[in-house]
């Protein structure tokens, strides 16, 4: 069986690059896929002289977010599955945020809820012009995870981050480059030789210098520590509402939800 998250590292360029490799589920985390990531960033994190890390998906789409299948196996356990969930994908966030190597996301196809959270938290984001972006969040009644709120308001601010978690939620590349949420947007057919042509400037530059930049505009990790539980405490408060179960079963029949406030 293959890996859910393809690791390669090249020692002459010391970039380490890591593929969510799920396609035939549109990469959609579940906790196997989060536990292969986890290790994935946390060894691409430990290489030594490490200079850039890439991270991709296979196939259609980047990340389609999380397995919402699986709440509604057992939607009395989806605290818990949140739980494991989180148990590895914090720590890689926090390893991300904290390496002095540039991470750089390239993305195409589908863009949803934690994997939109999770390209929000590269330093820099590369898309092919026709991929979506779809925070999603607010169609299954749950708040934001994976350091959703902690990024987009960083890179967007505050207003518009609420406008798009209490509105539509789904943007096209172009939109999402000019709100400031992504660095490039290129046509499909260019996106290999563009991603190839940031690597090589990344990794042709002054790499303590990038290094040094990335520690001075990211914040402590501290911080996001901290808010990475508050997050993590308000989407398992999310999971035991009405409206959850509602926006989760509404999800999954292709039909709208009819929420309540409770």
């Amino acid at each position: 069986m293959r890996p859910y998250v393809d690791y390669v590292f090249d020692p002459a360029t010391r970039c380490a690059t890591l593929t969510f490799d799920r396609p035939e589920v549109l990469n959609a985390i579940d906790v196997g896929m989060a536990e292969a990531f986890g290790a994935a960033v946390l060894r691409a994190t430990a290489e030594p002289g490490l200079r850039l890390v890439v991270i991709r998906g296979a196939g259609r789409a980047f990340v389609a977010g999380g397995n919402l299948q699986r709440f509604a196996d057992d939607f009395d356990q989806a605290d818990r599955m949140v739980d494991q969930l989180l148990d590895h994908l914090h720590p890689a966030i926090l390893a991300l945020h904290s390496t002095p190597a540039l991470v750089l996301a390239c993305v195409q196809g589908v863009v949803a809820g934690a994997g939109l959270s999770l390209m929000l938290g590269c330093d820099l984001v590369l898309a092919a012009e026709d991929t979506r972006l779809l925070l999603a969040y607010n169609k299954v009644a749950a708040s934001p995870d994976c350091g959703g709120t902690y990024f987009l308001p960083r890179r967007i601010g505050a207003g518009a981050a609420m406008k798009l978690m209490v509105g539509q939620g789904e943007l096209s590349a172009r939109d999402a480059c000019a709100l400031g949420m992504l660095e490039w947007c290129v046509a499909p057919a260019e996106l290999e030789l563009r991603l190839q042509a940031l690597c090589d400037e990344i990794l042709n530059g002054p790499s303590l210098a990038f290094g040094s930049y990335k520690a001075l505009t990211r914040g402590p990790a501290q911080a996001l520590r901290a808010h990475l539980q508050r997050e993590r405490a308000a989407f398992c408060a999310a999971t035991k509402t009405a409206d959850f179960r509602e926006g989760v079963s509404a999800f999954l029949a292709r039909r709208v939800p009819q929420f309540r406030g409770c």
